[in-house]
């Protein structure tokens, strides 16, 4: 079975808004706590559950996932001048867990097909 060119764009779209929300998570995480990290979180929550929705399958929720993983990482480690986006504290660790948490959730949560209108 070979996959549509839509569907592939749909993954690739995923990934990319991946990246995004983790680079936005990372710098409005710290302000004004904790209703940034709030904000990060529901970005993450919504990116991964959208996106699980918009595919009618899992993998639309681990691509995404698994990109903003990545980013994650790559984004908390320090450079040799000195630069970092996650400054030790409570905050950058809650949304390091909760992201992470909240993929593993949207990924596995079974998706129940509405009813719609099939009432007799």
């Amino acid at each position: 079975m070979t996959a549509r060119p839509g569907r592939i764009a749909l993954y690739v779209l995923l990934g990319v808004l991946g990246a995004f929300v983790a680079a936005a998570g990372a710098l409005v995480q710290a302000g004004l706590f904790p209703g940034g990290l709030l904000l990060a979180l529901a970005g993450c929550v919504a990116l991964f559950y959208g996106g699980a929705k918009a595919t009618g399958s899992r993998a639309g929720a681990a691509v995404p996932a698994a990109v903003w993983v990545v980013s994650v990482i790559l984004l908390s480690t320090s450079r040799p001048e000195g630069d970092f986006l996650f400054a030790a504290g409570v905050g950058p660790y809650i949304y390091l867990l909760g992201g992470a948490l909240s993929a593993v959730v949207c990924a596995t949560v079974p998706h129940v097909p509405s009813s719609g209108g099939n009432r007799t």
